[in-house]
């Protein structure tokens, strides 16, 4: 083991020049792909019909594709910057800004990866209904994955990707053969049924559906940075930029058919009605029992996939962090093998604490998956508003043609987030600002070991809005206002 002292570039990092294009495009699609897809049938059919999911695609298809173009500029145009998220918000709006943002980001992985043992849970106790063992059972190997995956990616970056890689084509093939297979049952008759969600079939209502489905969306795409993640292992940063948009036109075209071919399978209603994974009840529907055990199948690796990707990334950005000085000095230890070991323990065992408390929530999966959202969204606000101040400066651009069209993007990509952040359920927003308060301890704690302030005016202020945000979530625990 070995702590790394510098504060160096991409350009410096060891690892720089390992990973081509294709390689990073399926560590994003392998990070973009996970439980959520398996639950789109479902969620889309109790929420909305065809034009709702067709109003819903082509917004959240819209604003994700200009958060890519905003990842792949980024790379491009700040090439010295290493682990996305963390350093654009950094850059962008200070050391403070960047904690915050690679805390979130932190925060929302693990929580994203505690998603992924739920819905296995959930999904083979489904496989074998009634089986009150198989809880606790399903509990310990969980657990041991967990630590089998810290394992895993403690043999190294290049091995860990070669297993994404397997992994992703594992599991997209068996959501190909969905789409091959809902497009041979596909019924008419059924789809127009479904055209309509709901009993009113007016403007306002249509709107009222689209709002719920779009923390499913948010969700669905989280994952789309994963290049820049891990950017220091890259090949060029063009690759960075290319491989984002084609993992992101790849992930859209399957999380689309799946949605919008279910329609046309089953009534709105019976949607509705599916257990998770709700693509297996599609696919059961379809061809029969042994369609519901493919998706099963396929889920468990689809998940097990987008956690080795998520462990990953949540443990680059905070080591990243640690290396630049603004998170603890123990975070920048790395193992013979270059990878930054503490912050992959530290990933797995908050993962294993929430993991168990879960359990608690009514609703273990919506709620890890809808505070997932909230945290990753502050990320990303920060990395799109860096594009709009970068367009307004016109820093690292020299033709005015360029540099219009990146601020547009950022506009866009900004506007996005906002509304999504306005859709969100705002007890989410208030549960998210309690996550910010450790890294804010851990701010300070190392501003203060190298003797300088411990926040700045702004900073202050941004700290004071968090930490009444914070008590707002804490009293809504204590009072029953806010569940779990």
């Amino acid at each position: 083991m070995r702590v790394e002292t510098g504060t160096g570039t991409g350009a410096q990092a060891r690892g720089r020049g390992l990973l081509g294009w294709p390689t990073l495009a399926t560590m994003v699609v392998g990070s973009v792909v996970g439980a959520g897809v398996f639950s789109l049938p479902g969620t889309f059919g109790a929420a909305t019909g065809v034009y709702g999911a067709l109003i819903a695609w082509a917004i959240a298809g819209t604003g994700t594709f200009f958060l890519a173009l905003v990842f792949r500029s980024l790379a491009e145009r700040r090439p010295d910057l290493d682990a996305g998220v963390y350093a654009y918000a950094k850059a962008g709006f200070g050391d403070y800004a960047g904690v915050i943002s690679a805390f979130g980001y932190w925060v929302s992985a693990c929580l994203g990866n505690v998603t992924y043992w739920v819905l296995i849970t959930q999904t083979v106790r489904g496989l074998w209904p009634g089986q009150a063992w198989l809880t606790p059972v399903l509990v310990v190997v969980a657990s041991a994955g967990m630590w089998g995956f810290y394992w895993l990616i403690g043999r190294g970056v290049q091995e860990a990707a070669i297993v994404n890689r397997i992994v992703t084509i594992a599991k997209v093939a068996p959501i190909v053969a969905f789409v091959i297979v809902a497009i041979t049952v596909f019924d008419a008759a059924v789809f127009v049924d479904n055209l309509w969600g709901g009993e009113r079939a007016t403007g306002s209502a249509l709107l009222d559906q689209v709002s719920t489905t779009m923390m499913l969306t948010v969700f669905l795409f989280l994952g789309i940075e994963g290049a820049n993640v891990y950017s220091r292992y890259a090949r060029t940063r063009k690759d960075i930029g290319t491989a984002t948009v084609v993992g992101y036109l790849g992930v859209l075209a399957l999380f689309a058919s799946v949605t919008m071919l279910s329609y046309g399978v089953l009534p709105r209603a019976e949607l509705a009605a599916l257990g998770e994974p709700s693509m297996a009840g599609v696919l059961r529907a379809a061809i029969g029992p042994w369609g519901g055990w493919l998706v099963s199948i396929a889920l468990i690796v689809a998940v097990l996939g987008a956690y080795l990707a998520w462990s990953m990334m949540a443990a680059e950005v905070m080591f990243t962090a640690a290396r630049s000085g603004d998170m603890p000095r123990f975070l920048r230890t790395v193992n013979p093998r270059d990878v930054p070991i503490a912050a992959v323990l530290m990933s797995t065992a908050f993962t294993q604490i929430v993991y168990w408390i879960t359990f608690a929530a009514e609703d273990a999966f919506t709620f890890a998956l809808s505070l997932t959202s909230a945290t990753t969204l502050i990320a990303y606000l920060f990395a799109s508003g860096y594009a709009v101040r970068l367009g307004i400066t016109g820093q690292t651009y020299t033709a005015p043609a360029v540099r219009w069209r990146g601020l547009i993007v950022g506009v866009v990509a900004t506007g996005y987030i906002v509304f999504l952040l306005w859709a969100a359920d705002p007890k989410y927003l208030l549960l998210a600002a309690i996550a910010f308060l450790p890294a804010t301890a851990m701010y300070v704690a190392v501003r203060r070991e190298r003797g300088q302030h411990w926040l700045s005016r702004g900073e202050q202020l941004v700290f004071a809005v968090l930490a009444v945000a914070a008590l707002a979530a804490v009293a809504g625990l204590a009072t029953g206002g806010i569940t779990l």
